[in-house]
C-alpha cells in the first residue's frame, strides 16, 4: 500500500507539473524549492557543510547564494521532468542546445565506444532525454529506486527515445557488452563510495571515495572517456548540452596505478566544470562521507 502510495502522489505531481506551460511549470518548481530549503534544515546543513570545505576562502553569504541556487535548479528539474514526455525536436531546441557535439561525434566514430562522464550537475535527467531525443541514444547507469513502482515510471521516460537502464546493482557486464558494440554510457561520477569499489581521490582539495570502475572499463577496452553536461545558461535563458573534449587517459602499463590516475583525473575533470557552475551542483549529497582509515568524520 506504501508503494502504491508513493506511486499515486508522483503521479499527481507530474500531471501538475506536466498541465502547466513550462514558464509556469518552472516557477512553481522554484517556489517549491524554496519552500524545501527553509524546511530542509538537515540537508541545507550537509549543503552548507560541503561548500565550506569546497571553497574555504569564500564568504558565508556567497556560500548561501549558491546554496539557494542549488535548490532552485533542482526545482527547475522537478518541472521538466513530468514535461519530457511531451518534447519533441522542435520544441526541445527552443530551449536547448549543443556545444563541442563534434567532440562527442568524433569519440563516437572511432567505434571503441564512449563514455560519458558526468554528474549530479545541472539537468542530469534532461540531459540523456534530449540527446537520445535528437538521434543519438545511450546506456546510463542508475541506481534503482527504493519504489519499484516509480522507479518503473522513471525509467520509461528515461527510455523514451532509445536510452536504456543500466542498473548500479548489475552493471559491469552490461558497460563491457556496450562498450564492444560501440555504443555510449552516461556515468554519474560524483557521488560517495565505500572501498573496495571506490578510491580515495583529491576532490575540491579533500580526499573523497570515489568510483573506480569507470576507469577500470575504459583502460580495459580503449573506449573514449569524454565529459558531458546539460547546464543553464542564464545569459541565454536556455539549457547547453556541452560535451568537453576527449580525455587523454594515463598509461603506464600499472594497472592499480593507471586506475588511480584515472579515477582523479575524472574526478578532477568534474570538480573543474563544478567550478564553473557552483550553483547547479548537488552540494546536499554527503560527498565525502566515507574517510580514509583513522580519517575525522566530516558529518554529523
Amino acid at each position: 500500500m506504501r508503494e502504491w502510495f508513493e506511486y499515486a502522489i508522483v503521479r499527481g505531481v507530474m500531471a501538475i507539473f506536466g498541465a502547466l506551460p513550462r514558464s509556469a511549470a518552472r516557477g512553481l518548481g522554484a517556489g517549491v524549492a524554496a519552500l524545501l530549503y527553509r524546511v530542509l534544515g538537515r540537508l541545507r546543513g550537509v549543503g552548507e557543510r560541503n561548500l565550506a570545505l569546497a571553497f574555504p576562502e569564500m564568504s558565508g553569504a556567497e556560500r548561501d547564494r549558491i546554496l539557494r541556487e542549488e535548490f532552485r535548479s533542482l526545482g527547475w528539474q522537478l518541472a521538466e521532468f513530468p514535461r519530457m514526455s511531451k518534447l519533441t525536436r522542435e520544441s526541445a531546441e527552443t530551449f536547448i542546445r549543443y556545444e563541442g557535439l563534434e567532440n562527442y561525434l568524433a569519440a563516437r566514430d572511432k567505434g571503441r565506444g564512449v563514455f560519458v562522464l558526468t554528474a549530479h550537475l545541472g539537468a542530469w535527467e534532461l540531459s540523456s532525454f534530449f540527446h537520445s531525443l535528437m538521434g543519438y541514444p545511450m546506456s546510463m547507469v542508475i541506481r534503482r529506486l527504493d519504489n519499484p513502482l516509480v522507479d518503473g515510471l522513471v525509467n520509461g521516460v528515461r527510455s523514451m527515445h532509445g536510452n536504456r537502464v543500466l542498473h548500479k546493482d548489475d552493471f559491469a557486464r552490461g558497460l563491457l557488452t556496450a562498450m564492444h558494440r560501440g555504443e555510449t554510457v552516461g556515468i554519474l561520477m560524483d557521488t560517495n563510495m565505500t572501498p573496495p569499489q571506490g578510491l580515495f581521490v583529491p576532490f575540491f582539495g579533500v580526499d573523497a571515495c570515489t568510483a573506480s570502475g569507470l576507469a577500470r572499463v575504459a583502460l580495459r577496452t580503449n573506449a573514449a572517456v569524454l565529459p558531458g553536461f546539460l547546464l543553464w545558461e542564464s545569459s541565454e535563458q536556455r539549457y547547453v548540452l556541452h560535451f568537453g573534449e576527449e580525455l587523454e587517459l594515463v598509461r603506464t602499463g600499472v594497472n592499480e596505478k593507471d586506475v588511480l590516475a584515472n579515477t582523479a583525473l575524472f574526478t578532477a575533470t568534474l570538480e573543474s566544470w563544478i567550478r564553473r557552475y557552483p550553483g547547479q551542483w548537488l552540494w546536499v549529497h554527503r560527498r565525502w562521507k566515507t574517510r580514509p582509515e583513522g580519517g575525522e568524520k566530516i558529518y554529523r
